[in-house]
């Protein structure tokens, strides 16, 4: 017992100060990017050319954007770009309520989740529980949403909980591009958790199908049917990134 007090004391306070302080991300972190189209000729296609899943490309008005709920922030589009026209910063910060909100433009700003409606708010506000589903992920994005369960996140702290049942839950962290397979599992659980449901999409796949997207056996991520409260983009995204969209959602920081 002696030994396991010491080897306690010498681990000290294990779990981060985020949301407290900044977090602290490495200078390769690709986060929120910095969109310039304007320094590169309008016939220059290197990176919509060089993008694996056409996140960057023309919108419904033919302006240059990048769809960040496509992209796999793998970069290749910065590489590729001789005018520095797009540049991955270090923020973190990229959660938003609005599929359409994931879009960015020349010069333009991330448009961050904002908090739910009050009702909404006194329901979920101190005690948010979820049901994961992995709808054919990787792993990938399952793996930075276990790790917020982890001493060095403490997801519990936040009182956001990831449990067992639907039934036990207050909504659904779906992951993956829907496969075939899976839609109707995922109809089902997300039929099984009480109403109101909150939904949110976490990684490329699950928004829009990611490096799967148009694929036959797959959906292209959360059906129409099924309304999405939160989309968290990434390949995958940091469990700081998921971290940051489940505190805006409950309005604990702004």
């Amino acid at each position: 017992m002696l030994n396991v007090l010491k080897a306690r004391w010498h681990q000290g306070y294990r779990t981060i100060p985020y949301p407290r302080t900044a977090p602290s991300l490495p200078d390769r972190f690709r986060g929120v990017p910095q969109v310039r189209f304007s320094l590169c000729p309008e016939s220059c296609r290197a990176c919509m050319a060089a993008c694996p899943t056409g996140a960057v490309g023309l919108d419904n008005h033919g302006k240059r954007s990048i769809d960040l709920g496509r992209c796999l922030f793998c970069g290749e589009c910065s590489a590729a770009c001789p005018h520095e026209a797009i540049v991955f910063t270090t923020d973190h910060q990229l959660a938003v309520r609005e599929r359409q909100d994931l879009r960015l433009h020349e010069g333009g700003v991330l448009k961050r989740a904002a908090a739910l409606e009050k009702k909404m708010l006194r329901l979920f506000g101190r005690s948010l529980k979820f049901r994961q589903v992995s709808a054919g992920g990787c792993n990938a994005c399952e793996a930075d949403i276990n790790v917020l369960t982890t001493i060095g996140f403490d997801l519990g702290r936040f009182g956001i909980q990831i449990v067992a049942s639907p039934r036990h839950a207050d909504g659904l962290l779906v992951t993956g591009p829907v496969t075939r397979n899976m839609a109707l599992a995922l109809q089902k659980t997300y039929a099984a958790v009480p109403a109101p449901c909150l939904i949110v999409a976490v990684g490329a796949c699950a928004i829009s199908g990611g490096p799967y997207a148009g694929l036959a056996d797959q959906n292209n991520g959360v059906p129409p049917a099924i309304p999405v409260d939160l989309y968290i983009p990434g390949c995958p995204p940091h469990p700081i990134t998921i971290l940051d969209g489940f505190l805006r959602l409950l309005n604990k920081i702004a």
